[in-house]
């Protein structure tokens, strides 16, 4: 027998309506200035980010949609987790590449002010919104609330690692930091790629 879903209060569903629209449009952002970032400095840490924050886009919408539509959510929500999986795999494969390229001195890495800015503010911000994330997924029981909070969390995590590459970069001259950072990413990368082909919320958070 398939399990009911506590049907969410009003003010429930108005905040997490709100919280999904900040994130859309917070991920908007990051995600454009991220990858422009990682395009002018040839930066494969801000690929990494950058594309990991597109991928928190959509997961976001769908959620959202999740929230608004009558049809059935948890057709919307495996769909969204087989997408989303393949994307992160497929982000993973092309950040590895990159950063092989520029660890052999195919790409020369430069620094990139933008992307500690960026880096700076996700490595804030995405904790707080994760936290909320989890509070109203505890409300609702909704695994891709959950999933959303955790790709959140994830966010935070990554802004942190890439972050460590580019000030070593920018500051100490260090420019194989920003290609080591990226691969230290293709773990949790790759963890939440295989997370979302299950069907499962990540449990890092």
């Amino acid at each position: 027998m398939e399990s009911v879903l506590p049907v969410p209060a009003n003010a429930t569903l108005y905040r997490i309506r709100r919280i999904q629209a900040i994130t859309i449009a917070w991920m908007s952002a990051e995600a454009v200035v991220s990858l422009s970032a990682a395009r002018m400095a040839h930066s494969p840490a801000m690929l990494a980010f950058g594309g990991d924050s597109a991928i928190e886009l959509l997961s976001a919408v769908v959620v959202y949609w999740r929230f608004r539509s009558k049809s059935n959510g948890d057709q919307i929500e495996r769909l969204a987790a087989r997408i989303t999986g393949c994307l992160l795999f497929t982000l993973g494969a092309f950040v590895a590449l990159v950063a092989a390229l520029a660890l052999l001195g195919h790409r020369e890495v430069r620094p990139s002010l933008l992307g500690i800015a960026v880096l700076s503010v996700a490595a804030v911000g995405m904790p707080l919104l994760a936290r909320q994330k989890r509070q109203l997924s505890a409300l609702t029981a909704s695994a891709a609330l959950r999933a959303d909070a955790a790709e959140s969390s994830l966010c935070g995590y990554l802004s942190i690692i890439a972050l460590g590459g580019l000030v070593a970069n920018a500051f100490w001259g260090i420019t194989w930091a920003d290609p080591v950072a990226a691969l230290c990413l293709l773990p949790l990368i790759g963890r939440e790629g295989w997370q979302a082909l299950k069907g499962r919320p990540c449990d890092c958070c």
